[in-house]
């Protein structure tokens, strides 16, 4: 009897002892918030960024040690992701080709009636880009002499209405007073953004493409084959972003961007780093 009740004892003690144990390694797991899921940041961005955002992205995870951080980006037209984000997109941050489109949210109320403030990120840059001409020796009047005397010649430039890139060469062409001839005799094929835009240079569907200078960057072209607009000849492409969305990781990946560390893959990019 003795030996039975030792046993039960031991056996009871060595229950609560494995019950006390489980009970401390469970409490850590619960409390720890480093192994809670993290949530998605989701992007909406101009599709002049493609070339440069992936590489800035995996720059950021590294510098913050974040390696399994989802993060989803949705190139597209700026007037396309803005009319998303009006219609309740569920973005977190919108990076823009120009600033009109972010100062437009802000006039008309983001969907938490909040108010925020646009950032100027970087400043693009405009090129001519033909994967079938040589455009060496070009300068702005033999560029214009050129779409002038030749007939045959067509370009793409990417929508006025909604692409930043596609109305600032419009007012390029416009200055040359060649945008209405051009368009007049269906010269001009206008792309949905500038990413297309590109296509279609890149692919030889038309003589020219009025693209980011990024994109010429991004598949290392040839000299010849591009010239860099002087930027003085076209409205500054300056890009805003604004967050959409106030979260932490929202404001740490814009803060991001405007460092130093974000406007050197700018630079490299093709683009005019913001001081």
């Amino acid at each position: 009897m003795g030996k039975n009740i030792t046993i039960a004892a031991l056996s009871l003690t060595v229950m609560l002892t494995a019950c006390s144990k489980e009970k401390v390694t469970d409490l850590p797991a619960e409390t720890d918030s480093t192994t809670a899921p993290k949530p998605i940041l989701r992007i909406a961005a101009a599709a002049n960024l493609s070339d440069v955002l992936p590489a800035m992205i995996e720059g950021y995870k590294a510098d913050r040690n974040l390696p399994d951080q989802e993060i989803e980006v949705t190139f597209a037209s700026s007037g396309k992701l803005y009319s998303q984000i009006t219609s309740g997109a569920p973005y977190d941050i919108f990076l823009a080709a120009n600033q009109a489109f972010p100062a437009q949210l802000v006039d008309e109320g983001l969907k938490d009636g909040t108010s925020r403030t646009p950032f100027t990120y970087t400043q693009g840059q405009l090129s001519l880009y033909s994967a079938t001409k040589s455009l060496a020796g070009l300068n702005q009047t033999t560029l214009t002499n050129l779409f002038k005397s030749d007939d045959k010649v067509k370009m793409t430039i990417a929508n006025p209405e909604l692409a930043p890139y596609g109305e600032s060469a419009k007012v390029y062409l416009e200055s040359q007073q060649l945008y209405e001839d051009l368009i007049a005799k269906k010269r001009i094929i206008q792309a949905e953004n500038i990413g297309q835009a590109f296509q279609y240079a890149h692919t030889g569907s038309v003589d020219y493409g009025f693209v980011a200078h990024s994109q010429v960057i991004a598949i290392k072209a040839a000299p010849e084959h591009f010239y860099l607009l002087p930027p003085a000849s076209y409205p500054a492409i300056l890009q805003d972003g604004i967050i959409i969305n106030d979260i932490a990781m929202a404001v740490d990946f814009t803060d991001y961007l405007r460092s130093p560390a974000g406007q050197a893959y700018f630079s490299k990019a093709g683009y005019l780093a913001i001081k």
